[in-house]
């Protein structure tokens, strides 16, 4: 898929106030890697696929989740969590442990307006719970099996979980199942044929 491509994509479906944020967002984040590795160097030709619209393509995937938080577990530079709090309403929680990064976030949703964005600098283990969140994503930080055992105490039943992986998505999804009940859903990702998405909702441990 083409640069060209990914911003059609999005802007098929989002109106131009979105796409114009989304812009802002991908210029902080060419401009800061070069002061901390936000993405590959590789990537920054190509960010609006390999970021910007790998991070969209999960928002239609939710779009049955019922009201509450997103949560974005290991939220790094933004993606997918950055994406989701332009195009959605919802309330977007990014956990992230590392201080650079999370002070990047809280200065990046700031110059942008993102009031739907709360920054927690911690371990999701170490956040404490209030209510269940709608959504869980965690994009390039562990194994499933990892990502649940983090994440379960901030999910009920009607969670969705969204998270992309590469090859590995079948594989991980049945060594999920032997730990942990729930529907399992691998989704093809429309930016690379070679990776994709779980989706997984009801999880809780065996």
């Amino acid at each position: 898929m083409t640069e060209e491509a990914a911003r059609a994509w999005i802007a098929a479906r989002y109106d131009a106030a979105r796409l114009q944020q989304l812009d802002r967002f991908a210029a902080m984040i060419v401009r800061e890697t070069f002061n901390q590795n936000l993405i590959a160097a590789s990537t920054i030709d190509t960010i609006w696929q390999r970021h910007v619209l790998d991070s969209a393509q999960l928002v239609p995937l939710v779009a049955e989740a019922g009201e509450g938080d997103w949560i974005d577990i290991g939220a790094g530079a933004g993606f997918p969590g950055i994406v989701a709090a332009i195009l959605t309403d919802r309330r977007v929680v990014l956990v992230e442990p590392r201080a650079k990064r999370a002070t990047l976030l809280n200065d990046m949703a700031d110059l942008m307006g993102l009031s739907n964005v709360v920054v927690h600098q911690s371990k999701i283990e170490r956040l404490d719970v209030t209510t269940p969140a709608a959504i869980v994503s965690a994009r390039a930080v562990a194994r499933l099996t990892a990502i649940f055992s983090m994440g379960h105490r901030h999910a009920d039943a009607d969670t969705i979980w969204v998270l992309p992986k590469g090859r590995s998505a079948e594989d991980e999804v049945s060594e999920a199942r032997a730990d942990w009940h729930g529907t399992f859903h691998v989704e093809q990702s429309i930016t690379d044929p070679t990776s994709s998405i779980v989706i997984a909702q009801g999880v809780r441990r065996k």
